[in-house]
C-alpha cells in the first residue's frame, strides 16, 4: 500500500510525508521540512508518527519555507537527507555529518519500499527538483514550487494514481493584491509558482482513469481561495466542486490511500 498526507502547504511552510507498506515493514520518507522542529514534531504527532519514524528526507529546493529544520532534524535524528548539489550549496553547503545525499534529474532513489523519482522543474531556485514517488504497484506524483510545466514535467507524471499539485493563486487576486510589481511578477513568472489556470492546465493534461487523487497545495493565503481552487480542479478533472481536495497551511490533509491503476 502507498499512502500520502501533506503536513502543511503553503507560504508559511511545506511538508509531505509518503508512506509504503509492503509486508511487515514500512518506508515512509518526508518531502521538504519547512517548520521549525518543535512545530513539524506536532504535525507528525497528528499523523500518529513521531520523527523518529521517518527513514529520510529529500528537500526539493533551498527556500525557507520547504528546507526548514532539515538540518536540525537530520542531526537530532540521524536521518539521511537528500537535495540536488545547487539546493545544497545554496542552501550554504552545510555538513550533514555523513547524512547528506545528493540526487540528481533521472537518477532513482530507493528508500525502503519508496522508489523516488527526481525530476528538475522551472523555478527561481538552484538546482530544483519535483519527485515521481512510487511502491511499484502506484505512482504518486509531487509537483510545487513551478512557474510553468515543460514537456519533460509531463512526461516524468504520466500515468499517475495520485497527484499533490500546485495551485498558488488566481491571477485576478495576484494583479489585484498588495504585493509590489516585483513580487507580483516573480510570483507569476515562468519561474515562480502555478496560477489556479496553469495548475488546472497540468491536471487536465495528466487525467487518465487511474488518477483517484488530486490534491491541490501551496495555496496563497493572500492571492488564492479554495473554493476558486476547488472549482478549477473540477472543471480540469470533470467532477464535482465537493469532491476535490485542498491541503491548508495549518492542518495539512488527511491520509490519501492510492489505489493502483487499470
Amino acid at each position: 500500500m502507498l499512502r500520502f498526507r501533506s503536513l502543511g502547504s503553503g507560504s508559511t511552510g511545506n511538508a509531505t510525508l509518503v508512506e509504503a507498506t509492503s509486508g511487515g515493514r514500512r518506508s515512509r520518507l518526508l518531502i521538504d521540512c519547512g517548520f521549525g522542529l518543535k512545530h513539524l514534531d506536532a504535525r507528525l504527532a497528528r499523523a500518529g508518527l513521531a520523527a523518529s519514524d521517518i527513514d529520510a528526507v529529500f528537500i526539493t529546493h533551498e527556500h525557507g519555507d520547504h528546507i526548514g529544520c532539515a538540518r536540525a532534524l537530520s542531526r537530532r535524528e540521524r536521518i539521511p537527507v537528500w537535495m540536488s548539489e545547487g539546493t545544497w550549496l545554496a542552501a550554504g553547503g552545510h555538513d550533514f555529518a555523513g547524512r547528506l545525499h545528493l540526487a540528481r534529474d533521472g537518477i532513482d532513489i530507493e528508500v525502503g519500499d519508496i522508489l523516488v523519482q527526481p525530476f528538475t522543474v522551472p523555478h527561481d531556485a538552484r538546482e530544483p527538483l519535483q519527485l515521481r514517488c512510487s511502491d511499484g504497484a502506484r505512482h504518486l506524483g509531487i509537483l510545487t514550487d513551478l512557474g510553468h510545466a515543460t514537456p519533460h514535467v509531463l512526461s516524468r507524471l504520466s500515468g499517475l494514481d495520485a497527484l499533490l499539485l500546485e495551485f498558488n493563486h488566481d491571477s485576478e487576486l495576484l494583479a489585484r493584491s498588495a504585493y509590489p510589481p516585483f513580487l507580483k511578477q516573480r510570483v507569476g513568472g515562468n519561474y515562480g509558482h502555478l496560477s489556479n489556470a496553469a495548475a488546472a492546465a497540468i491536471a487536465r493534461a495528466l487525467h487518465h482513469g487511474g488518477l483517484h487523487h488530486v490534491l491541490g497545495a501551496h495555496l496563497s493565503e493572500q492571492n488564492n481561495r479554495p473554493d476558486l481552487v476547488r472549482r478549477a480542479m473540477a472543471e480540469a478533472l470533470g467532477a464535482s466542486e465537493h469532491e476535490m481536495l485542498t491541503a491548508n497551511a495549518s492542518e495539512g490533509s488527511d491520509w490519501l490511500d492510492l489505489q493502483p491503476s487499470g
